[in-house]
């Protein structure tokens, strides 16, 4: 059996360049008041937009028995 997993972020690249920007700016200065809360806001859109890109993948995997027969992929109860 093999699973193959990606992902697809659908997050701006400038987006995820601008966390870069002030994770780089963290280690040489504390950030601004402004700055934290922006790179909070930044990092909270990029994880989610990574957990609905993940459960998009998710919903759509099947497992391939060795007899050849597929079985979707069950949530997590």
């Amino acid at each position: 059996m093999c699973v193959i997993i990606y992902s697809v972020i659908k997050m701006d690249q400038k987006k995820i360049d601008r966390i870069s920007e002030l994770t780089r700016i963290s280690r040489e200065r504390e950030l601004t008041e402004e700055e934290q809360k922006e790179r909070a806001a930044l990092r909270r859109e990029y994880i989610d937009s990574y957990k609905a890109s993940l459960t998009g993948i998710l919903d759509n995997t099947y497992i391939q028995n060795p007899d050849g027969s597929k079985k979707k992929l069950k949530p997590k109860q």
